[in-house]
């Protein structure tokens, strides 16, 4: 028997949990900054409705009306479809391989708040006390240097994910109730404190009032779009995990509201936090687009600048990094779930057994993230995922669900049990078959003349040699997109090992 969630609000905590995560906090206010504060605000709304909401009701009401995780899911629509199914799972192995390590930065710099005490004024030290501590080259060279400490943390952050996910719905269902409500309770503390500050109406002025005339730079529809696209947690497999739990009576249009809805108001309430902030102490021009750089230079500068009172600055770090933690933690464990979840479902394997396997695995592999390689490693593998395999899985799903699925059965799933709201067929249809498919298409498209147009060597990344990006960018697209192909060849193997069936026979099933 299937496991469910054990209330309406276990899941909608869950979702939001998995979709409101580390790029809310640090990502969202970079991109505000550098885009006209309101008007990136206003793109980032409109991206919302007219791709956000849709697509992420999409896989829910899919997952609830197959039962299936992400790869059963696509099979239930389309026999031929199931590989892309397996692209999400794939991309869910390589995000959560590399969101561990983030997590574990995160779990060092809680450990390490204390510092900050001793720091006052100190932007220097303040800014390097990371970087130092995880012994980065900077570049993808430095296998051989070992952070011990941030090992330590990561072997924290793998105990923790699975600890949380271990007994599925039911560990997760208890645990997303503190995980969704302590960060928002800290961003809250955080946010009255930096509105207090001198110079903190400068801050909110810039985040608010927007500067219509960056409506004109291309690079805005790109970033904000990308931004929700990558917010909601769709596309890795995660939403068809969750959804696959869900009762008969959920009402998935008014869910899918709440979800998205909420993942926005912390990325405004995240903004609240660093702008003031960072107006207080006078560094608003010094925001970043770049999560890492924000979270670990550039606000612990901000920190030691808070108050003259270096008990005070070191409280304030332990809240920042605990608020952090909050929101890794869920993010990590969700897309766990949804890996766990597909496999489990398609092997029927042991789901507790799966997971525990998938962390230490998953586990084994972060580890090069510990060395001096670790953040060059990690900066390559990300992008290539978020600005390709990502987008196209999500391109693939909505042509699958869109083209080669009666889309009106998906519309109704998600209607079902709704006597207010309900999801219109002109605002859902058109974007599931035809606006979101060519915007995504139109993103994908965009980074790969970005790719080789930006650093002058054709297919790298700007900043890293070719090679760096063949061994650890082109090679995790290789592995994403030929997933499928993968588990086709281990099921037709298990099939015809156990009862003699031909592929076609098992296809045919």
């Amino acid at each position: 028997m299937r496991e469910k969630w054990s209330s309406r609000s276990a899941f909608i905590l869950a979702a939001i949990g998995s979709a409101v995560g580390l790029g809310n906090a640090w990502r969202f206010p970079g991109l505000a900054a550098k885009y006209g504060g309101g008007a990136f605000l206003f793109v980032y709304l409109i991206a919302m409705l007219v791709i956000g909401i849709p697509l992420l009701m999409m896989e829910i009401s899919i997952a609830r009306y197959t039962r299936q995780g992400a790869a059963g899911s696509m099979r239930a629509l389309n026999k031929k479809a199931e590989w892309v199914g397996w692209l999400a799972v794939s991309n869910g192995v390589g995000i959560s391989i590399y969101y561990a390590a983030v997590f574990a930065w995160v779990i060092l710099m809680f450990f390490m708040s204390y510092k900050f005490m001793g720091m006052t004024g100190d932007t220097e030290a303040a800014s390097s006390l990371w970087s130092r501590t995880i012994k980065t080259t900077w570049v993808p060279e430095g296998f051989t240097i070992i952070s011990w400490p941030v090992l330590i943390c990561l072997l924290i952050a793998w105990a923790l994910c699975y600890l949380c996910i271990r007994n599925g719905t039911t560990t997760v269902g208890k645990v997303v109730k503190y995980t969704v409500t302590l960060p928002v309770i800290c961003l809250l503390i955080m946010a009255i404190r930096g509105i207090t500050l001198p110079g903190a109406l400068a801050g909110l002025a810039k985040l608010f009032i927007p500067d219509w005339s960056a409506l004109a730079d291309s690079n805005l529809w790109v970033d904000a779009i990308g931004q929700v696209f990558y917010s909601l947690s769709t596309s890795m497999a995660i939403m068809f995990a969750y959804g696959s739990f869900l009762d008969e009576k959920s009402n998935i249009a008014v869910d899918t509201i709440i979800i998205a809805f909420s993942d926005m108001l912390v990325s405004v309430l995240s903004g609240i936090v660093m702008f003031t902030t960072m107006a207080g102490v006078g560094m608003l021009d010094d925001m970043s687009t770049s999560g890492i750089s924000t979270a670990f230079i550039i606000y612990p500068q901000a920190i030691v600048k808070l108050s003259p009172n270096g008990v005070v600055n070191m409280i304030f770090a332990f809240v920042f990094y605990f608020c952090l933690i909050t929101l890794a933690i869920d993010s990590l464990f969700s897309i766990i779930e949804g890996i766990s979840t597909a496999l489990s479902d398609k092997f029927s394997l042991n789901k507790k057994k799966t997971t525990l396997i998938i962390c230490i695995v998953e586990g084994v592999i972060s580890l090069v993230y510990v060395t001096g390689a670790g953040l060059a490693v990690l900066d390559i593998v990300d992008y290539f995922i978020n600005s390709y395999t990502l987008l196209f899985t999500g391109i693939c799903e909505m042509i699958v669900a869109g083209w080669f699925f009666n889309t009106v059965k998906i519309l109704e799933q998600a209607n079902r049990n709704t006597s207010g709201f309900k999801m219109p067929g002109w605002w859902f249809l058109p974007s599931i078959k035809f606006i979101s498919p060519v915007v995504l298409s139109g993103l994908c498209i965009w980074n790969l003349v970005n790719l080789v147009k930006g650093g002058g060597v054709y297919g790298a990344k700007d900043g890293y040699t070719l090679k760096s990006n063949i061994m650890f960018g082109w090679t995790m697209i290789a592995f994403i997109l030929l997933s499928g192909l993968v588990i086709k060849i281990i099921v037709k193997a298990k099939a015809v090992k156990e009862d003699g069936r031909t592929w076609e026979e098992y296809q045919a099933k």
